[in-house]
């Protein structure tokens, strides 16, 4: 069964960091393309990172460019968005993203940023 499972979300003031993880399961993580999107609210959901199978390649959406990093852990089979300089405007459901030939996602973790 295919899992992924996103943590480390949770309300924080505006210029505060935190760190979100994907634990994934039930298939070949290290195969995989993995990304980080976000929905808010009356929003479309958004590609807000992406790294590529080794980890020696990323991607950013230029809103978040130069404050969060994407990152994974092949033996782990997790990946994780540090993410740091928050805004107001950051504030969604985050998901993790898996694709391949297949596409899979997680449940999504509420990311607020908010005084």
């Amino acid at each position: 069964q295919v899992q992924l499972v996103e943590s480390g979300g949770g309300l924080v003031q505006p210029g505060g960091s935190l760190r979100l993880s994907c634990a994934a399961s039930g298939f070949t993580f290290r195969s995989y393309f993995m990304n980080w999107y976000r929905q808010a609210p009356g929003k479309e959901r958004e590609l807000v990172a992406g790294i590529s199978i080794t980890g020696g390649s990323t991607n950013y959406a230029d809103s978040v460019k130069g404050r969060f990093t994407i990152s994974r852990d092949n033996a782990k089979n997790t990946v994780y968005l540090e993410m740091i300089s928050l805004k107001p405007e950051d504030t969604a459901v985050y998901y993790c993203n898996a694709r391949l030939l297949r596409e899979y996602w997680g449940q999504g973790t509420q990311v607020t940023v908010s005084s």
